[in-house]
C-alpha cells in the first residue's frame, strides 16, 4: 500500500468535511515533506493521527513498510538525484524540479512548496543525511538573473560556468549541497560568478540544493563528457546578507592535488552537526586547504571549494523583526491581499493552482498567523519589476513586506484584468461571427425547406427594377437592360460572370437617362453672377449671354463646345464653375494634361478585370443629369502613348453632330451628350490637334491690365486675403498706392494668380506683426482637455473605473479598513488630447491700426523682382533699337536689339538664346538692308558692297531667357540701318512686326501684352503693323492707349522714316527711297 496515496486520500476527506483547521492540517504535510530523513518519522505519525485516525491501527504495518522501502535507497548519485527537503528518491525528482527542468518556470514566477514525494517518511532509527544549519557564515555565491528567490519556494536554475558546475557537484557529493542565491543588478547580465560584489544586490536567500541534472539531458538522461550546463533545483530556507567577498569568481584557483574519495553512507543520530566555525579571512581564502586546516583546528564546510574558480562570500542571517499578528494595520494589509487572490484566482487559473498548493502546503493552523510567509507567497507569484521585487526581500518589517507585497500584486490585478477584458473582447468577438454563420446557416437550410430560399438576388434584382422605372431610358438602352437583368436571374451568385453582370447594371441604372436640371435663362440673372465671381473677361461674358439668349428664343439649348485660350492665372478654370452657377447647370471638372489612356475617355471593355467607363460617363453619373457643364482642363497638354491617342477620342465626345450617339467602351450603347455645355481650356492653340481645335469655338482669354489687376486686388483678392488672414475686423489697410507697386515690380504676369500670393503674403505678415507686438497675453490660448478624465464628483477615473467591465469579479467587502491607495497611473498608457468643439476665432483689439504703404511694402514682400522697364533711357549708340515681346507667362517686354561690326568677312553672329525664326528674321533684315545699302546712304556707289570685309554681331539682352518669333524683324532692319548710318535711334520708339524681303511689314500677335509693357516702360511711340491696326484699337484699352502715339506701317520704308525723322540722313531718303 502506497503510504503517500492513504495520507492523500485522509487529507482529502478531511478537506471535504467542513473545518477551520483544514488548513491548519493541510500545512503538516509541507512540514513533513521539508524534514529530514532522519526527523520524519515523528512528524509522519502526527500526521497520520490527524488526517486519518482510522488507519491508526495500522500504522505499524506502515512503518515496516517504510523501513523496507528506506532500505532500497542508494547513496547519494551525482546528475540522478540528490537529498532535498522533500526527500525525494532517485526514481521521483521534487515537482518543481520537473517542471523548470529548462530553467525558469513559464510565467517567471517562484513555485510554491510541492507537497510530499510518493515515498513513506523515514523511522527514527534510518539513514539520514544532516539537517539544515542554523548558522553558515561562509558560502558559495550563485548570482540570479531577472528576479529574487523566496525563502520557501523552488527554483530552477541553469549553471554554465564549468567552474561552478563542479564545484556543486562537489558539495553535493560532499553532503553540503549549500549555497547563496543574490540578485543581479544589471537585469541584462547573465553571469554565474560575482566579480564585484557590487554587481550584485547584498541581500539575497540560503538556499540548499535539492536535485541536479545535465541541462542538455534532462533529469533522466546521462550523463555527457561534453556536457555544456547544469540545472539545479533551489529551495530557498532563509535570508541572508553579504558582509565580505571571499574570494570573487574569474581568480586562478590553488593548484592543489585532491584526492578522489568514493562516498560512503553515513548513519548519524538525531542530534544536530555542531555549528561550523567562522569562515576564513581574505588572507586565508588565498592558502591551500592544507594550510588553512593547519590554521584553524576545526575543519572547515567550505575549505575545500577554495579549490574552484567560483565566488566565495561570507554572510550572516536576516531575521525577521519581531511583530504583532493581531496588529490591526497588519490583519488589513494581509485581508486586502487575500482579498487580491481571490480576484486574481477568479481571471487566471495558474494564480488559482498556485493559491491552492500554498493553502496545502501552509504549516500554520490560520494564514492570518504567518503574515511573512503570505507576503513572501504574494511575491514569488507576481510578475512584477525587479526592483520591487527585491524590495519585498530585504524589507524585514513585516508590515513594510506586506505593503510592498500589496502592490506588487495591485499591479498584478491589474494586468490580469486587462488581460480578461482582452480576451473576453477576443472570444465575444468570434463567438459573434460563429454565431451569425450558425444561424444564417441555419436560415439558409430553413428557407431552402419551405421553397423560399433567397441569397439576396432577388432584392437586387428589385433595386434594379425599381431604378429602370424612374428612368427614360431609349429603346434600345431598354432592350439592353432587360437581357443583362434576364442574364443575372440565371446566374449563380458565385460566378464571376455574376459579379461583373451587377456592376454593369449598376452602371446602366445610374446613368440620368432623361432627366436634366431646370436652366435659367435670365440675363439679369447670368451677368449679375458672372460679375460678382470675375472682372474682366467681356468675351466669354457676351458668349455665355448669347447662348442664353438663343436658348430662351428656342426654348431649349443644344450643347456647345467652347475652348478658352490664355496665359495662366486668367481665371479661366474658375470662370467654368461661375457659368455652371449662372446657367443653374451641375459643374464637373476633370483635366486631361498629361493623359496617354483611351480608356480614361472612352472607358474599358468589361473583359478586363476592374473595368470602369469613361471620365464623361462617370460625369453623369456624378452629376445625376443629363446637362450638365463639363469642363476638361489642359486640353492642349493631351499626351500620346502606346495605349492610343487620347485626342483622337475626344473628336466624338465633342462634335456636336456625333456626341448625340457617343459609345463608351464599357457602357456599349449610345449615350445622348448633346445637350452638355463642354467648356475646354488651354495655354496655347499650337499643340492642339487641328481636327479636335475645328470642333471647338475658341475665345481668347488674355491677360489684365495694371488697372484691370488694381481692381480685382481691391475688390476680390484682398478681402479673400483679409479674411483668410483672421484679419476680417481689424483695422488693417493695404493702400491702392502699395499695389500699384506690387503689379508694377513684383506681379507683371498678365494672370493675378501671382498677385494673389503676393496679398496673401502681405496680410499674414501683418498677422504675425499684430501677435507679436500685443504679446501672447492678448490672444489666450484655449484650456486644453486635462490629461486624465475625471468623473462627475472629480474624483480621476483609474484603470478600474474605465476599462473593467460591470461583471467584473471585485473584492468582497469584509470591513476591514482601508489601507491605502496604490497608484495605477504608471501602468497606463498615455491618453491623446482631442476636443470636438470647433475653436472660436479670437478678435483684434480696435486700438491696433496696421497701414500697408510703398514705403514699408518691403517689410512685407521682400525687395522689388523688376527693377527697370528698359535698359536705355537716354539716346543709345548707333546699332541698337527697340522692340517689343511677348513672354510664356502671358505677360509682355520691352526688349532692346544691340548691333556691332569688326573686322571680319562679312559673317553674322547672333547671341542671347535666340531660336531658329527669329535668326532667319535677323537674315532676312541684313539682306534687305545690304541690298538698299546705296539708297540708305551706307554705300557710296551701287557696285560697293556693304560689310564685305567686315562681321556683324546681334545680341537681346537678358540671354537666359529663349527668345523666339518674327515680330522683331522691324527691330534687327531699324538696328542694321542705325548702325551702318551711324545714326542713333529714339530709346522712346518701340516697334514690332515681321518682315518680308522685299520689305513687307506683316501681322503678329501678343499686341496687348507688348503694348502693356511699353505703356508701363514710358515708350512714347509704337510702330506696329497696319494688319493689326483693328485688333489694337478693339482689344487694348483706352487706359492703356493714352500718352503712345501709335504708327500703324505697311513698308519697312515707312518704318525707317518714322524712326530717323528729322535726322540729315531721312532728309536725304526723301529722294533716295522715297515711301
Amino acid at each position: 500500500m502506497n503510504i503517500l496515496a492513504s495520507v492523500r486520500a485522509a487529507a482529502t476527506r478531511r478537506a471535504c468535511a467542513p473545518s477551520h483547521r483544514t488548513l491548519s492540517s493541510l500545512a503538516h504535510v509541507s512540514r513533513w515533506s521539508a524534514l529530514p530523513l532522519v526527523q520524519r518519522g515523528a512528524s509522519y505519525s502526527t500526521v497520520v493521527d490527524y488526517f486519518a485516525p482510522a488507519e491508526a491501527a495500522n500504522r505499524a504495518r506502515w512503518m515496516e513498510a517504510a523501513v523496507a522501502q528506506d532500505s532500497k535507497h542508494a547513496p547519494v548519485l551525482l546528475d540522478s538525484s540528490q537529498d532535498s527537503p522533500g526527500g525525494s528518491s532517485s526514481s521521483s525528482a521534487p515537482p518543481s524540479s520537473s517542471s523548470s527542468s529548462s530553467g525558469d518556470n513559464p510565467d517567471n514566477t517562484d513555485t510554491p512548496p510541492p507537497p510530499p514525494p510518493d515515498a513513506p517518511p523515514h523511522p527514527s532509527t534510518s539513514i539520514s543525511r544532516q539537517s539544515i544549519p542554523e548558522v553558515y557564515p561562509q558560502v558559495l555565491a550563485l548570482p540570479i538573473a531577472r528576479r529574487p528567490l523566496f525563502p520557501g519556494f523552488y527554483k530552477a536554475v541553469v549553471v554554465r560556468n564549468p567552474q561552478v558546475v563542479a564545484a556543486i557537484k562537489d558539495m553535493m557529493k560532499r553532503g553540503q549541497p549549500y549555497l547563496g542565491a543574490f540578485l543581479l543588478k544589471d537585469e541584462q547580465a547573465d553571469s554565474d560568478v560575482i566579480t564585484d560584489v557590487n554587481s550584485v544586490h547584498d541581500v539575497g536567500v540560503f538556499a540548499q540544493i535539492t536535485s541536479v541534472f545535465a541541462a542538455n539531458s534532462g533529469p533522466g538522461g546521462k550523463e555527457d563528457d561534453k556536457e555544456e550546463g547544469l540545472t539545479a533545483v533551489l529551495y530557498p530556507h532563509r535570508r541572508i546578507k553579504i558582509t565580505d567577498l571571499v574570494k570573487a569568481g574569474g581568480q586562478q584557483p590553488s593548484t592543489v592535488a585532491v584526492e578522489n574519495v568514493e562516498e560512503k553512507p553515513v548513519t548519524v543520530t538525531k542530534e544536530q552537526l555542531p555549528t561550523p566555525p567562522p569562515s576564513p579571512t581574505p588572507a586565508e581564502s588565498e592558502l591551500s586547504p592544507e594550510e588553512v586546516a593547519k590554521l584553524h583546528p576545526t575543519p572547515l564546510q567550505t575549505s575545500f571549494l577554495q579549490n574552484y574558480d567560483i565566488s566565495i562570500v561570507n554572510i550572516e542571517n536576516l531575521v525577521t523583526q519581531p511583530y504583532n499578528k493581531d496588529d490591526q494595520y497588519i490583519r488589513a494589509f494581509m485581508s486586502e491581499i487575500v482579498s487580491v487572490f481571490k480576484d486574481i484566482a477568479q481571471l487566471n487559473p495558474l494564480f488559482r493552482d498556485q493559491i491552492t498548493n500554498f493553502s496545502i502546503n501552509q504549516v500554520a493552523s490560520n494564514v492570518f498567523d504567518e503574515p511573512d510567509k503570505l507576503a513572501d507567497f504574494a511575491a514569488a507569484v507576481s510578475t512584477g519589476e525587479v526592483r520591487e521585487l527585491q524590495d519585498v526581500l530585504e524589507s524585514l518589517a513585516v508590515e513594510d513586506r506586506l505593503r510592498k507585497a500589496l502592490l506588487v500584486l495591485k499591479k498584478e490585478l491589474i494586468n490580469a484584468q486587462l488581460q480578461s477584458k482582452l480576451s473576453r473582447d477576443v472570444d465575444s468577438k468570434i463567438a459573434k461571427r460563429q454565431r451569425e454563420y450558425y444561424l444564417m446557416e441555419q436560415l439558409k437550410g430553413i428557407k431552402k425547406e419551405l421553397g423560399m430560399e433567397s441569397d439576396g438576388k432577388d432584392k437586387l434584382i428589385e433595386k434594379f427594377k425599381e431604378r429602370a422605372a424612374s428612368l427614360k431610358m431609349p429603346e434600345p438602352v431598354k432592350k439592353v437592360f432587360d437581357e443583362e437583368l434576364n442574364k443575372l436571374m440565371h446566374l449563380e451568385p458565385a460566378a464571376s460572370e455574376a459579379n461583373v453582370t451587377r456592376n454593369y447594371l449598376d452602371w446602366l441604372t445610374q446613368i440620368p437617362w432623361g432627366q436634366h436640371s431646370p436652366e435659367n435663362y435670365s440675363i439679369s440673372h447670368a451677368k449679375q453672377v458672372l460679375n460678382e465671381d470675375h472682372y474682366g473677361l467681356k468675351d466669354v461674358k457676351e458668349r455665355i449671354l448669347e447662348f442664353l439668349a438663343v436658348g430662351k428664343l428656342r426654348g431649349t439649348v443644344q450643347g456647345k463646345i467652347i475652348c478658352l485660350a490664355g496665359p495662366p492665372g486668367v481665371g479661366k478654370t474658375s470662370i467654368g464653375k461661375s457659368i455652371a452657377r449662372a446657367l443653374n447647370r451641375q459643374f464637373f471638372r476633370f483635366s486631361v494634361g498629361g493623359l496617354t489612356d483611351v480608356a480614361e475617355i472612352k472607358g474599358h471593355r468589361r473583359t478586363y478585370v476592374g473595368a470602369l467607363p469613361g471620365k464623361i460617363i462617370q460625369a453623369l453619373k456624378r452629376v445625376g443629369t443629363e446637362n450638365p457643364l463639363v469642363l476638361i482642363d489642359e486640353v492642349d497638354k493631351i499626351g500620346r502613348g502606346i495605349n492610343g491617342d487620347p485626342a483622337s477620342a475626344l473628336l466624338e465626345m465633342l462634335d456636336p453632330e456625333q456626341n448625340n450617339a457617343f459609345l463608351d467602351h464599357y457602357m456599349d450603347v449610345p449615350v445622348d451628350l448633346s445637350r452638355v455645355l463642354f467648356v475646354c481650356t488651354a495655354n496655347v492653340l499650337d499643340t492642339i490637334p487641328a481636327p479636335l481645335l475645328d470642333r471647338m469655338e475658341v475665345l481668347e482669354v488674355s491677360g489684365y491690365v495694371s488697372e484691370e489687376k488694381a481692381v480685382i486686388a481691391d475688390k476680390y483678392l484682398g478681402p479673400q486675403a483679409k479674411e483668410a488672414s483672421g484679419l476680417k475686423n481689424a483695422d488693417v489697410t493695404l493702400d491702392p498706392a502699395s499695389v500699384d507697386v506690387l503689379i508694377k515690380y513684383y506681379c507683371r504676369e498678365s494672370g493675378v494668380r501671382n498677385l494673389k500670393k503676393h496679398i496673401d503674403k502681405i496680410y499674414r505678415k501683418a498677422a504675425l506683426k499684430i501677435v507679436q507686438d500685443l504679446g501672447e497675453d492678448a490672444f489666450p490660448e484655449a484650456k486644453a482637455l486635462p490629461e486624465h478624465p475625471t468623473d462627475a464628483q472629480g474624483h480621476e477615473k483609474t484603470v478600474e473605473s474605465q476599462d473593467a467591465p460591470s461583471n467584473e469579479p471585485s473584492a468582497p467587502e469584509t470591513g476591514t479598513p482601508k489601507v491605502e491607495r496604490v497608484d495605477t497611473t504608471a501602468t497606463e498608457e498615455p491618453r491623446k488630447t482631442v476636443t470636438t468643439e470647433d475653436r472660436k476665432p479670437l478678435n483684434v483689439p480696435e486700438s491696433v491700426h496696421v497701414r500697408i504703404t510703398p514705403d514699408n511694402l518691403k517689410e512685407y514682400v521682400g525687395p522689388p523682382i523688376y527693377h527697370k522697364d528698359r535698359m536705355y533711357t537716354r539716346p543709345p549708340p548707333p546699332g541698337v533699337s527697340t522692340g517689343l515681346g511677348y513672354l510664356g507667362n502671358g505677360s509682355g517686354a520691352v526688349m532692346p536689339v544691340e548691333a556691332t561690326t569688326m573686322p571680319g568677312k562679312g559673317n553674322l553672329q547672333l547671341t542671347g538664346k535666340l531660336g531658329e525664326v527669329i535668326r532667319e528674321s535677323a537674315q532676312i533684315a541684313l539682306s534687305w538692308t545690304k541690298a538698299h545699302a546705296f539708297e540708305l546712304g551706307i554705300t557710296k556707289s551701287e557696285d560697293e558692297q556693304f560689310l564685305a570685309d567686315r562681321d556683324i554681331h546681334v545680341h537681346m539682352p537678358e540671354g537666359s531667357i529663349g527668345k523666339e518669333g518674327p515680330s522683331a524683324g522691324t527691330a534687327l532692319l531699324s538696328a542694321f540701318v542705325s548702325l551702318g548710318t551711324k545714326t542713333q535711334i529714339s530709346p522712346d520708339i518701340a516697334m514690332t512686326g515681321e518682315i518680308s524681303l522685299v520689305g513687307q511689314v506683316l501681322p503678329v500677335g501678343g499686341l496687348k501684352e507688348k503694348i502693356l509693357a511699353a505703356h508701363r516702360a514710358g515708350i512714347k511711340t509704337i510702330l506696329a503693323p497696319d494688319a493689326n491696326r483693328a485688333d489694337i484699337e478693339e482689344n487694348v484699352p483706352e487706359s492703356v492707349k493714352t500718352g503712345i502715339h501709335f504708327v500703324y506701317v505697311e513698308d519697312v520704308k515707312e518704318v525707317l522714316h518714322e524712326v530717323f525723322k528729322d535726322t540729315p540722313i531721312a532728309e536725304r531718303w526723301k529722294d533716295t527711297l522715297p515711301l
